[in-house]
């Protein structure tokens, strides 16, 4: 699933693209990605609005719109799910077998493709309003971590996936932040002390933001292509084009980086979790 690095990126691509245009026609192919907002309401809320911006909060994709000056703004929330995709598509391209949603624009069509059906585009913002601090922003201090964490039983590992309590991070990101700071993924979240929330607030930091920085690097041309997602040591099928960099994720049998001992995975809560079991006691 994408997280906050994809995200980070697709916005900082697509944002340029589609800043001030106008909405000039809408179409729902899988009402299903609207919920809980009905197509009707869709479609009139989005209909001749121009798209003032396009920002992120932590998975979420948010687009600014501007309506007619009788008629407040509104907030479109986006999130990828599990296989979405958000593009242009020229209006002579044809649109892919699972498009669910399509705004036309003008000389091009903003298409939100998704095969799985678990990405949303709504207008229901309550979401938002339950994340906790984006990570690499100001709030996100190490007294709000400790914070956080102190009453906390539940494995560090698992912890860092409650939005609730920092924004963004998910499977991946998580694992390659304990990585970097000699965390335990099963360590109960309120055992650890200062100085390894202090490590893990900055590995977090420094994971994502690297990941940011080499994920900017790759062309995210979506159309007609098989996959124009791109994860963290995966270039989507142009390895020419960047470079490896997971440390752990997905690295079980693989000789450790630091210690050359053996990469391990376990589920925990149904989610695969990669760690060096002696750099990270």
């Amino acid at each position: 699933m994408p997280e906050l690095p994809e995200v980070e990126v697709l916005v900082r691509q697509l944002a340029p693209l589609i800043r001030g245009r106008k909405v000039r026609a809408v179409e729902v192919r899988r009402p299903k990605i609207l919920a809980p907002t009905m197509s009707a309401e869709f479609e009139r809320a989005v209909r001749g609005a121009t798209i003032a911006n396009l920002s992120r909060r932590g998975k979420y994709l948010l687009f600014g719109l501007r309506r007619a000056r009788n008629q407040s703004p509104v907030t479109l929330v986006g999130h990828l799910g599990m296989t979405g995709r958000m593009y242009l598509l020229p209006r002579t391209g044809v649109l892919p077998k699972h498009a669910a949603a399509i705004l036309d624009l003008g000389g091009e069509r903003f298409v939100f493709e998704d095969t799985r059906y678990f990405g949303r585009l709504t207008l229901d913002t309550r979401a938002i309003s339950r994340l906790g601090p984006e990570p690499l922003e100001d709030g996100f201090t190490t007294e709000y971590f400790a914070g956080a964490l102190k009453r906390s039983s539940q494995a560090i590992k698992m912890k860092l996936l409650d939005q609730s309590v920092v924004a963004g991070v998910g499977n991946i990101y998580a694992s390659e932040a304990l990585f970097r700071a000699g965390v335990s993924p099963r360590t109960p979240a309120r055992r650890l002390k200062r100085e390894q929330i202090e490590r893990l607030r900055r590995a977090i930091r420094e994971t994502l933001s690297e990941a940011i920085e080499c994920g900017s690097t790759v062309p995210l041309n979506f159309a007609g292509g098989r996959d124009g997602l791109f994860y963290y040591g995966s270039s989507g099928g142009d390895s020419a084009s960047y470079e490896e960099r997971l440390r752990v994720y997905d690295r079980a049998g693989k000789s450790c980086l630091e210690c050359l001992g053996a990469i391990r995975r376990v589920v925990q809560a149904g989610r695969s979790t990669f760690y060096c079991p002696k750099c990270q006691k």
